[in-house]
């Protein structure tokens, strides 16, 4: 049958019908709290979240697979039904076919899926019906100018809109001297097929996303989530006792970020335990010198009583000396009583007052253990501050000066005002400070510099510096000697 080309472009598209959004199907839960819990502890630990995310990740990358590979079936199954429907118009487009009978041009189109097919040429348009000729249709879909996100968006509305809407699916044809051929067809059997594609499609997705998941889940434990579950073990052991040396972290020979995490903790903790350590020698030191005060001052008091009755000695050595004696006497007598406050930890605040500083340096010269020492100070340079806490700090820092020089060699004292503050140079000519002790020169117990020495003086001097509002601070160390600076500002500048 050869249909005139006007009855076959009478054929419109009509409305298209409403079909129904599909439902969201209900899911069976588990009981809540077992979800709460499993919920819980995927949420608040590192590696559930690591696992939630990794999932969560690759699962966003499939769906930028998925969409494509849908519009791409979509189109396939669209050119199945034009290929379908050529084969089945072939024979009946030469003219053997005209004798063929008209059952079986039905048959051949109800087998080919189509309605009905027009096959275009330039001067014609041929109209085949596999029963009676259909009204109208709903959708129009060019295959020819029809680009992926066209595609896409035509796959996603045959699944989520369509259902039993009429399709006019136009493409191309390879039937000689034909233009291009529209099938009209129902959407259901393109749905159904589409719908059993994308379910396999979330299913491959789904076991891909979960084995990525799964994969990448282990090698992130294996490498960041468990040697970090075991630093913060390790911090936890070592808080609830951390004067226990056995509970230091032992650092592995990593190069990456973790082996960096772990050396630096374990050298958090052995300063910790090292102060914790420092803390307790410097409690015993207190109780210590708690107990002996007494007897020492008692002690010297005595001495106190035979230098008084010495200076009486009508001898010029012994009246040069006497003073010495005496003021010494009355320096240890003052600590003594005052039970050497930093065993304590109850220095007193300085009581500050205006005195010349020349005389106390000439007294500290004459009470240091050495000889060859300069003092380079105006006269009328004044000093606001306590005496004997500034007596303290200087005796400490010329007996390390002189211990430096070995006794025997040269020191300088020199002081200096500058702005509001004044700058106290102790030098010595010595060998310098080791390296080793530099870091910690300051430290109570850390930078004794000779057998039997403390290493109290320079924390002693540094702390009663800092309570008049300056410090103690070195200046340079090397071959050609070591000198320190005191800074002691004046109240106003506080």
């Amino acid at each position: 049958m050869r249909p005139d080309a006007a009855s076959a472009v009478a054929i419109e598209p009509s409305a298209a019908k409403a079909v129904p959004r599909l439902g969201t199907p209900q899911r069976l839960t588990r009981p809540a709290v077992r979800i709460g819990q499993a919920w819980e502890l995927l949420a608040h630990s590192l590696s559930g979240r690591l696992l939630l995310l990794t999932l969560l990740y690759v699962l966003l990358t499939e769906v930028l697979i998925f969409v494509p590979s849908l519009g791409r079936d979509y189109r396939s199954l669209l050119e199945t039904h034009i290929d379908s429907a050529e084969i089945a118009i072939l024979p009946f487009t030469e003219a053997v076919g005209e004798g063929l009978s008209e059952g079986l041009r039905h048959e051949l189109l109800a087998r080919a899926g189509a309605m009905a097919v027009m096959l275009k040429r330039p001067d014609q348009t041929d109209l085949f019906l596999a029963h009676d000729e259909p009204s109208h249709f709903d959708m129009t879909i060019d295959l020819r100018n029809q680009g992926l996100m066209l595609q896409m968006a035509d796959a996603l509305n045959c699944l989520f809109i369509g259902g039993n809407r009429t399709l006019n699916v136009i493409g191309p044809t390879r039937i000689p001297h034909a233009q291009n051929l529209e099938v009209i067809t129902e959407e259901a059997p393109i749905r159904s097929a589409l719908l059993s594609y994308a379910g396999r499609l979330v299913l491959l997705a789904l076991l891909i996303s979960v084995a990525t998941a799964v994969l990448v889940f282990l090698s992130l434990y294996l490498v960041l989530v468990r040697p970090m579950g075991q630093l913060t073990r390790a911090m936890v052991r070592f808080r609830e006792d951390p004067e226990d040396a056995s509970r230091i972290v032992t650092a592995s020979e990593r190069r990456d970020e973790i082996g960096t995490a772990e050396r630096e903790l374990a050298s958090m903790q052995r300063d910790i335990f090292g102060f914790l350590q420092q803390k307790a020698r410097l409690a015993a030191l207190g109780s210590a010198v708690a107990k002996i005060q007494h007897d020492l001052r008692n002690m010297l008091a005595s001495a106190q009583l035979a230098s008084d009755r010495l200076a009486r000695v009508d001898d010029p050595v012994v009246q040069h000396l006497a003073p010495r004696l005496v003021a010494s006497l009355d320096h240890a007598v003052t600590l003594a009583t005052r039970t050497l406050r930093f065993g304590r930890a109850d220095e007193h605040p300085p009581h500050r007052a205006h005195f010349l500083l020349r005389p106390l340096l000439e007294e500290i010269a004459d009470m240091a253990e050495g000889s060859g020492i300069a003092i380079d100070c105006g006269t009328g340079l004044e000093l606001d501050a306590d005496r004997e806490q500034i007596y303290r700090i200087l005796l400490n820092l010329a007996r390390n000066a002189a211990e430096a020089a070995d006794g025997a060699g040269r020191i300088e004292l020199s002081a200096e005002r500058v702005g509001t503050k004044v700058a106290i140079h102790v030098r010595d000519f010595g060998p310098g400070i080791p390296d080793a002790v530099r870091d910690t020169l300051f430290q109570p117990f850390t930078a004794a510099g000779r057998p039997g020495g403390t290493g109290l003086g320079l924390a002693i001097a540094r702390d009663l510096a800092r309570a008049h509002g300056g410090d103690v601070v070195l200046e340079f160390t090397g071959e050609n000697g070591t000198s320190f600076r005191i800074d002691v500002p004046d109240r106003e500048c506080i």
